[in-house]
């Protein structure tokens, strides 16, 4: 795949002279990882041409020559638009990535919700005049800042879905942590599951799902440490857990043994996410600074 773009509903893209000889067909369910029930009806409905005109499954193109997928055909957003604005990192016409501020909830889990970021994002998409479901790809908690990936149409939603499945989008995030971490560095490989005396509080268990989170200190402060975790599993609370289970939980995380003396919210940031665009496979990374309290944090430590 190369050159891919969107044009209006379709997606545009051509052919590579290794593409030649494979039916197009198969390149949409082998390459470029459509469902074969999918791959099927857009061939049945007409929906793949080569250059300009309908193909069938079976025929295979030449080097250069244009194939456009309708893919992207208009949705309702699922969502009312909020007026307020996203912080927006990065966008194109296939993904959006933007920075969560602290508090808000990434979506509605109860009816009377009506201002989360994907309210924010669908304000973004009316206004912007994108007629697309608003698809999260990965989550972060109320009270954790910091960056979030979106996909702006159903393929893009199931290749990042695929990515994130395959631990090749990369999340680091910025903790703070109670206690001084004597290893520079460390690996922390513990299972995660629910504690059944609890109905939100996740904890370490052998019956748990495989959870591995790597850290690196960034800074030492007389009581507290500032860690850099990249997560290779994203389970519910998992950098939470795991510092907590090695005996340095977040500042302010009290559901986890934190102590709310010095921020109000656990000190928790999802500082990074770098990942290879599923369309262009060129590196995507996005950065989003460290939000005023925690900024107030560390000048108090």
């Amino acid at each position: 795949m190369q050159d891919m773009k969107k044009e209006g509903e379709w997606l545009i893209t051509h052919l590579r002279a290794e593409d030649a000889d494979t039916p197009i067909g198969n390149l949409l369910r082998e390459e470029w990882k459509l469902p074969r029930k999918q791959v099927h009806l857009l061939f049945q409905y007409k929906e793949v041409l080569l250059d300009g005109e309908p193909v069938a499954q079976h025929i295979k193109g030449a080097e250069g020559q244009e194939i456009r997928l309708r893919l992207c055909p208009p949705e309702p957003l699922g969502l009312d638009p909020a007026s307020e604005v996203p912080d927006i990192l990065y966008e194109d016409d296939h993904l959006l990535i933007v920075n969560k501020p602290v508090g808000l909830l990434l979506h509605p889990t109860e009816s009377h919700h009506h201002l989360t970021l994907d309210h924010l994002v669908a304000g973004h998409f009316f206004r912007t005049g994108l007629q697309a479901k608003v698809r999260h790809v990965h989550r972060l908690d109320q009270d954790t800042s910091g960056v979030v990936l979106y996909a702006k149409h159903a393929w893009a939603s199931a290749l990042l879905d695929e990515l994130l499945r395959e631990r090749k989008i990369k999340r680091t995030y910025w903790a703070f942590v109670h206690g001084r971490v004597s290893k520079d560095s460390g690996k922390i490989n513990e299972p995660i599951g629910k504690d059944r005396n609890h109905p939100t509080r996740r904890r370490v268990t052998p019956n748990g799902d495989q959870a591995i989170t790597h850290y690196q200190v960034r800074e030492r402060y007389k009581t507290a440490t500032q860690l850099e975790c990249r997560l290779e599993t994203g389970r519910t609370h998992q950098i939470r857990v795991h510092l907590s289970y090695i005996g340095h939980p977040l500042l302010g995380d009290e559901l986890y043994g934190g102590k709310r003396d010095l921020i109000q919210r656990q000190a928790l940031h999802g500082a990074i996410l770098r990942f290879e665009h599923p369309f262009s496979q060129q590196v995507v990374e996005a950065q989003a600074p460290l939000p005023e309290d925690l900024l107030s944090l560390e000048k108090k430590l």
